[in-house]
């Protein structure tokens, strides 16, 4: 009989982000450190719990997003998903422009190619363990810092595959694409697991169904992740 770890595995399959990771690691994580998370504006992700959400929800939503119009279709209303409705779900930067394409790594300064080099070939665990350990003492340890929690937070949540540079920018359109991309390859390539933070979809779905006739000040404040 399986164990409760495992099953737990099994049910979050085809959700990519770690809910309970970042839960975790933001637990044991110094009040520096989490003034610097809040600083960078991922704030929002320290709300996040350790869910463990059955796949067959994530599956239904997932079917129920309609590509070309960007839509969740429920039984509870047609929901619209823009990159400010993951902004406001996640406390997430949605405006601006969207990542530029990558560079060539001949283009970069001498600076970004030691950064490059650093965190080449890095696993999850590698950037985890340095993520918790590197001290904030100094200028240079907090710029780190920052590099290296940009980085863990796309590849265990925002865009959870293997990211290998530091993005900035619109953060809501970029999960957003990663969302629909990831739903596309699903339904097109019938790919069994699901790419992209599908997490985001589920507390869109419950906020906007829950709270879609109350106006003003009736509606939870943003992010909507904390409700």
């Amino acid at each position: 009989m399986a164990s409760k770890n495992q099953v737990g595995k099994n049910q979050t399959k085809d959700l990519k982000c770690a809910t309970h990771l970042m839960s975790e690691k933001f637990g044991n994580m110094s009040e520096e450190k989490k003034e610097i998370v809040r600083d960078l504006g991922f704030g929002g992700m320290m709300h996040i719990p350790p869910l463990r959400v059955h796949h067959k929800l994530l599956k239904e939503l997932a079917n129920s997003f309609k590509l070309g119009k960007n839509t969740l279709e429920t039984g509870y209303g047609l929901f619209r998903v823009r990159p400010s409705t993951i902004g406001a779900t996640l406390g997430l930067n949605a405006s601006g422009d969207i990542f530029s394409q990558k560079v060539s790594y001949k283009e970069l300064s001498e600076e970004n190619k030691q950064i490059f080099r650093r965190f080449q070939g890095k696993t999850l665990k590698n950037l985890t363990d340095e993520m918790m350990t590197i001290a904030v003492e100094n200028e240079q340890d907090r710029l780190m810092f920052k590099r290296i929690f940009i980085l863990y937070i796309q590849m265990v949540f925002l865009l959870p595959t293997t990211i290998n540079k530091i993005s900035t920018g619109n953060w809501g359109a970029h999960v957003l694409n990663f969302i629909i991309k990831g739903i596309t390859d699903y339904n097109l390539k019938k790919k069994k697991a699901i790419d992209g933070c599908l997490f985001a979809l589920m507390i869109v779905y419950f906020h906007l169904s829950k709270n879609k006739d109350k106006k003003g000040e009736e509606r939870p404040p943003q992010p909507w992740i904390t409700n």
